[in-house]
């Protein structure tokens, strides 16, 4: 209910105080998609997380980065395809141009200059820091009851990186000889994460752009060349947790880091996962965390028993997760990834997840 009411605060005197007075600035009316960037950028707050770069003696002074981080946001509320449409908008709808900080049309910068803002923000990690502080800001003291974790393919625009082919040299049968010693099998990677903290779990992930399968809902093997967003999804439909992976990864190779640094940011009771989840591992960490882990039952283990009717119940609201990752591809650019390198996608990528959990948050309020 403190959740609810503060984001109702935030509207009333969003729609009470500040659309009158931009109604008496701007020369043009405000459209309906306008108030919406409006209302997701004063949730975002972007412009309090910009490193402000020191001017230099010499040379041309960069541009304002708070401007350029506004625009960012408001590319992907649009849903744009790339920044040159972008640039364009702002040229010709002046009231956009205002809403991002640019007074007039001499003040929008050029596509160069996006472009190098665009690397500084993906460098300082700035999607991750302004979405952490949205978490902490709205979430951190309100429990959640269930947190939903799936994962999406992200079509990039690069070559896959090549793979060089480990040579084997598997074991005898049998025992070893008089005086020999068995080669040691490498740990598995869940075993290892146990008791790993997550970023030391993290650094172990690949996240260079490959060629990623998986079924699709009819049964069939699709293939993509780029890279695997997973997310972790409130039971209000809020991101809470976002991993950036190569698309060959495998889901669950990050569902522990992903358990622990989600638990550090709220409080949730339950966590739902599918049969790609299902992983002693994984249960023992969700258990140790004090969850409850309610994981689909993959086949490859013989006969599944059905889930008790308590369990299956909660297990429907997993689809939070999957209209989060559809909302964040079709509304907040998802399918847009036009950047190469992995920190500039996950840049891309968050730039949409912060979008998606203001209008989300707004949402909640409706």
């Amino acid at each position: 209910m403190q959740l609810l009411e503060r984001i109702s605060w935030l509207k009333t005197r969003i729609q009470e105080n500040l659309f009158p007075h931009l109604r008496e600035c701007l020369d043009d009316p405000l459209t309906e998609k306008q108030k919406d960037l409006i209302m997701i950028l004063e949730v975002v707050q972007i412009e309090r997380y910009v490193r402000h770069l020191n001017e230099s003696w010499t040379g041309r002074p960069p541009e304002d980065r708070c401007c350029l981080a506004r625009a960012f946001v408001a590319k992907a509320v649009y849903n744009f395809d790339n920044t040159r449409m972008l640039i364009d908008l702002l040229h010709n709808m002046p009231p956009l141009r205002k809403i991002c900080g640019f007074v007039q049309r001499n003040d929008i910068p050029s596509e160069s200059t996006f472009s190098r803002a665009f690397a500084e923000f993906a460098l300082s990690e700035l999607g991750d820091a302004v979405h952490a502080a949205m978490v902490d800001t709205h979430l951190s003291d309100e429990l959640i009851g269930h947190v939903a974790r799936d994962a999406t393919a992200i079509e990039g625009n690069e070559k896959p990186l090549k793979k060089e082919k480990k040579k084997k040299t598997p074991n005898k049968r049998g025992r070893p000889k008089k005086g020999g010693v068995r080669e040691p099998t490498e740990e598995k990677r869940l075993l290892i994460q146990v008791n790993q903290t997550p970023s030391e779990a993290l650094k172990d992930i690949p996240v260079s752009c490959d060629v990623g399968t998986k079924k699709n809902s009819k049964g069939y093997k699709e293939t993509w060349i780029g890279y695997k967003l997973h997310l972790d999804t409130a039971c209000n439909g809020l991101p809470l947790t976002a991993v950036l992976t190569s698309a060959s990864l495998h889901d669950s190779q990050v569902a522990i880091p992903m358990m622990k640094l989600t638990a550090q940011k709220v409080t949730s009771l339950y966590d739902l996962m599918d049969a790609a989840y299902d992983a002693e591992s994984i249960y023992r960490v969700s258990r140790s965390l004090g969850h409850v882990p309610i994981i689909d039952k993959n086949p490859r283990r013989g006969p599944v028993l059905p889930m008790a009717p308590a369990e299956a119940l909660r297990y429907n609201g997993r689809t939070v997760a999957e209209h989060s990752n559809g909302r964040l591809k079709e509304e907040f650019g998802g399918r847009h990834v036009k950047v190469r390198g992995d920190r500039k996608v996950k840049l891309h990528l968050m730039f949409g997840v912060i979008a998606l959990f203001a209008d989300q948050l707004l949402r909640l309020t409706s």
